[in-house]
């Protein structure tokens, strides 16, 4: 009797769990076929907005620094990049070698990311000619240069020299370089209304951390080699 007892509640339960189950699914289907809510946050004092489900995500518009500052930091890279790819031929000194490649890599990279975010935004990836405001000892490529880089007659006399001069040449203008990248940083973040936009936030504080580490590192070198000549 206790086994029959036993056999007909195991079947009531058994038809109660399934008669659950089949009430549940239409609703989970429904929920799982559902559009999803895009909600807005209101401004300070302000309810939040339901926005239709066909709503889009759309780049807020950069500020005329924020496209200045791109434009010039891809010519301010190109020129570093320039720099290291003399290291090959004219120094065997391991460290510039290997903080050369470092910086070769990154701002090649940086240039690509730049140039891709001026392309999504509808703007050029080179800057206005400058000529007009600039003598012959401060352009390069028809622009004025921009903070730090070497002038045509820097770089011609890098581009002359080797072994221990080259090293000298190269760790004095790279640490000017990167110390114009720093002020073009500055600028930015005092600008009004300029550097809002996350990835070009990110992007130059990254400049502003990376940079200042690397002038450390070449500044040691110079200082060394200063004693070695002593």
């Amino acid at each position: 009797m206790k086994l029959i007892a036993f056999s007909i509640r195991f079947k009531t339960l058994s038809i109660i769990i399934t008669a659950l189950c089949f009430s549940v699914s239409p609703l989970s289907a429904q929920q799982s076929g559902s559009n999803p809510v895009i909600v807005q946050p209101g401004a300070p004092g302000q309810p939040t907005r339901i926005l239709p489900s066909s709503t889009r995500a759309t780049l807020p518009p950069p500020s005329a620094k924020d496209i200045e500052f791109m434009q010039g930091m891809i010519m301010h890279h190109g020129q570093a990049v320039e720099m290291t790819a003399m290291i090959q031929s004219r120094t065997q000194h391991q460290g510039i070698r290997l903080i050369g490649a470092k910086i070769s890599q990154s701002q090649s990279d940086e240039i690509n990311f730049m140039k891709r975010w001026l392309t999504l935004r509808g703007e050029k990836t080179s800057m206005k000619g400058m000529s007009d405001k600039a003598d012959d000892n401060s352009q390069h490529d028809g622009h004025a240069l921009m903070p730090g880089m070497l002038t045509p007659k820097q770089m011609e006399k890098l581009k002359k020299a080797s072994g221990a001069e080259f090293d000298r040449l190269f760790l004095r203008g790279m640490i000017q370089h990167h110390e114009g990248a720093l002020v073009m940083v500055k600028e930015l973040f005092e600008t009004a209304g300029a550097g809002q936009d996350a990835e070009l936030f990110n992007f130059a504080s990254d400049v502003d951390t990376g940079q200042k580490g690397e002038i450390k590192i070449m500044q040691a070198m110079l200082d060394k080699k200063s004693k070695e000549d002593k």
